[in-house]
């Protein structure tokens, strides 16, 4: 597995091994020992979770706080997203910056999400599944998130906004401004 770390300290690109002959490919998504010798941190993972969604769909940004937050290894196994991580640990030197990747079923590539960032994706293709690992466990009081349009984030989604499909409650999500007032 090759590991890259980003731009964001903590935040890691996984690169997995794909052993492929004429019968399909074979790899490794997760080896906890690897993990930890390529990055330097020790995670014990105790969630898994999959979502199914359409072209246009845009989910988050989302993050937990407190006791309950939850670093995140990403990836798709069928279709493509681009995936982001915003650093909003207030103390960090690239506070408010973020990555994008391209994930998908095609390149098995894996993002490693710290806890202290919120996340998010833009399904580019239909039928995207989209799977990760949690670190922690989901508590609802601990929900939080950013506005994923913000203009002063300034992400671009790769989906036309007019066609962005998002929930009711990402919709009303805080931008940078809000979500400042309240750390």
């Amino acid at each position: 597995m090759e590991v890259t770390q980003t731009k964001l300290e903590g935040c890691f690109i996984l690169q997995p091994k794909i052993y492929a002959d004429e019968r399909g490919y074979f790899l490794e998504t997760f080896n906890q020992k690897t993990f930890e010798e390529k990055t330097g941190l020790q995670i014990n993972f105790v969630q898994d979770n999959e979502s199914k969604s359409s072209y246009g769909v845009v989910r988050g940004l989302h993050f937990q706080n407190g006791e309950h937050a939850q670093a995140k290894l990403v990836s798709v196994g069928r279709g493509k997203v681009l995936d982001v991580a915003v650093d909003v640990r207030k103390d960090s030197p690239t506070f408010m910056q973020y990555v994008a990747i391209e994930l998908s079923g095609q390149n098995k590539t894996q993002l490693f999400v710290p806890r202290g960032f919120a996340h998010g994706f833009a399904v580019l293709e239909d039928d995207t599944v989209f799977t990760y690992k949690c670190d922690n466990f989901y508590n609802k009081q601990s929900e939080a998130g950013l506005y994923l349009g913000d203009a002063q984030l300034d992400i671009d989604w790769q989906v036309p906004k007019e066609k962005w499909i998002i929930s009711e409650k990402d919709q009303v999500l805080p931008n940078i401004e809000e979500y400042l007032k309240t750390i």
